[in-house]
This record gives C-alpha cells, sequence and structure tokens, in this order.
C-alpha cells in the first residue's frame, strides 16, 4: 500500500458495509414515487441475512427521471427502515453538473444519509483535471464518506488510475464502485492508494474480489443478496472452491438481470415476487412478456425464487454455503 493516511478497509467496509443493493426506485401504477413501497421494500433488502445496506438514487434507482424532492423522499422513505440499527443508506448524489451535485449531497446529508455514491459526470466528458476537481467540490461540501463510481461505458468518461489516486487523498473520499472492467487498472488504484473497491458489476464480483475488493454494489442483490453474502463469507474464510460455486451458478442471472436495462429488469423480477416496484420512466420502458419470461428463466436457472412461496432461494446442495 502507500504511505498515504485514508481509511483502512475493515473502516470503510464499517462505514459502508460488504453487501449493497443499489434499490430501484419503487412507483405506482400512475408513475408516481410510491413512498410506503420503497420503505416496505427497503425493509425487505435489508432484512437479516442480506443486505448491509442500500443505495438509493443510483442509475438503478433511475435518478436521471427523478426529482430533488423524490430523492430526499427515497433517503428519507430508507432511513426509517435503518432507524436504531447499522444498515446503511447510500446516497447517489451524482449529475452532470457539479453545483447541482453539491446541492443533492447537502439535501442528503440533511436526510441522515450514511454516505454518497458519486458517478462521474455524464454526456460532457471532463477532463480528469475537471474530474477531480468536482469529485473533490462534492466531497467538500459535506462530511459524509464518499463512494465514486467508475463505470465509463454510461458516462462517456473514464477516471484515469492517476486520479483516483489523486482523488483518495480527499479525506472524504474513501471507496470507488468499479464497472470499468479493468482489473489491472483496479488492482493499480488499490496497490497506490488506500481507496477500497466494491464491484459494480455483478458478473465480476468474485474476479474483483479476487484483487483485493471488499465487497459489492449490485442490481442483482435485489433477488439473491443472501447469495452474495455467501459468497463474499467464504471467499474471505478462504473457501475459494464454494465461493467459485455460488459465483457459477449465479451466471445466468448476472446475466439476465441485464439483458435489458438494469432498473427494469430488477423492476420486473420484484414484480413477480409480489414487492413494491411499479413501472420504469421514460427513456426507459418495462419489459415486454416475452422479456419478462426469459429472465423468469434466468432466475429458475440460478436457482431463485420467482414468487416469495416458491421456496428457498439455496438450492438443497448448497445449503451448507449459506
Amino acid at each position: 500500500m502507500s504511505t498515504t493516511t485514508g481509511n483502512t478497509g475493515t473502516t470503510v467496509s464499517r462505514q459502508f458495509g460488504t453487501v449493497l443493493t443499489a434499490m430501484v426506485t419503487p412507483m405506482d401504477e400512475r408513475g408516481q414515487l410510491d413512498q410506503a413501497g420503497a420503505e416496505e421494500l427497503a425493509r425487505w433488502l435489508l432484512r437479516t441475512g442480506w443486505n448491509d445496506g442500500v443505495v438509493v438514487n443510483g442509475t438503478t434507482g433511475e435518478s436521471f427521471a427523478t426529482s430533488d424532492w423524490e430523492k430526499a423522499s427515497m433517503i428519507h422513505s430508507a432511513k426509517r427502515v435503518t432507524a436504531g440499527t447499522e444498515r446503511r443508506v447510500i446516497a447517489g448524489v451524482g449529475s452532470t453538473d457539479t453545483r447541482h451535485s453539491i446541492e443533492l449531497a447537502r439535501a442528503a446529508a440533511e436526510q441522515k444519509a450514511d454516505g454518497l455514491l458519486v458517478v462521474a459526470p455524464y454526456y460532457s466528458r471532463p477532463t480528469q483535471k475537471g474530474l477531480l476537481r468536482h469529485f473533490e467540490a462534492i466531497a467538500d461540501s459535506t462530511d459524509l464518506p464518499v463512494m465514486l463510481y467508475d463505470i465509463p461505458a454510461r458516462t462517456g468518461v473514464a477516471i484515469a488510475p492517476e486520479t483516483l489516486v489523486a482523488a483518495g487523498r480527499h479525506p472524504n473520499i474513501v471507496a470507488v464502485k468499479d464497472a470499468k472492467g479493468d482489473l489491472a487498472s483496479s488492482s493499480w488504484v488499490m496497490k497506490h492508494s488506500e481507496l477500497v473497491y466494491y464491484s459494480g458489476d455483478d458478473a465480476l464480483n468474485l474476479p474483483l474480489m479476487s484483487v483485493g475488493a471488499v465487497g459489492v454494489v449490485s442490481v442483482v442483490g435485489h433477488v439473491a443478496a443472501n447469495r452474495l453474502r455467501a459468497l463474499t463469507v467464504a471467499y474471505r474464510q478462504g473457501r475459494v472452491d464454494d465461493a467459485l460455486r455460488i459465483h457459477r451458478d449465479l451466471l445466468p442471472i448476472y446475466t439476465g438481470m441485464f439483458r435489458c436495462p438494469g432498473a427494469a429488469s430488477a423492476k420486473a423480477a420484484l414484480r413477480k415476487l409480489g414487492l413494491p416496484a411499479g413501472p420504469v420512466r421514460g427513456p426507459l420502458t418495462d419489459l415486454s412478456e416475452e422479456e419478462t419470461d426469459l429472465l423468469v428463466a434466468d432466475l429458475t436457472a440460478a436457482g431463485l425464487p420467482t414468487t416469495l412461496a416458491s421456496g428457498p432461494a439455496v438450492p438443497e446442495a448448497l445449503a451448507r454455503v449459506y
């Protein structure tokens, strides 16, 4: 590790947790925010043995299509569930505009969020200097710990390894949600900084852990957070064969959840389970009947339930792992 004085992996994992789900934003049949549904879904996701926390107002939460008031309401609903517990609520505050992101960060702090997720500004494709200034300005605006989100396929700009290392010198910037798909780059950053890595690409959860990631920020966690927890525990305990078995068993849903946009797929899966989800907002579209049938087949192939009454989510042969 470098000689920088950041947080240790243990400290950061205590701040954020190990298994987190990037939670959808439930809507009612009219497409309006379902606040009661948000609280119910958060309670379901945060039950014992599942998630350490939820990330609200991220891309999977359709942050590009929700108002600032709705974003604050999502934090409020999730915090009602976590009150008096060690569960965390991480608020996505990324936008194309530094000033707006700062406003969202301060609003999240007012709602008592436990941390911030800051994605690289999308569409504008700023320089690396611009990215660093953007991240530092947001980190300066509150005392909350910050997780940067590197997903160039969506934002149009990658956060260079050197920029991540520089950002990690800020005392509030402590982690990275990595969806870059470049394990060599991620390894270099982990070697040269004290930034703690979380997998932001479900198919790479185990590979990224193998080079130093401490946990996951998952979309598949909507339906399989217990399995992801088992994977992380098995790997940390040195039971690599068990971790690999879980990874391979989940491959169908790793693929199926992203055949269509993740928010639409996650909501379709939740609707099948009878949980609050509702429709997506434009420009996204809900899954067709045929697309939903494929997703159900993926859930079944991964040994996951397709209704809340369809039995255990863990195959009997793997029960000892969980």
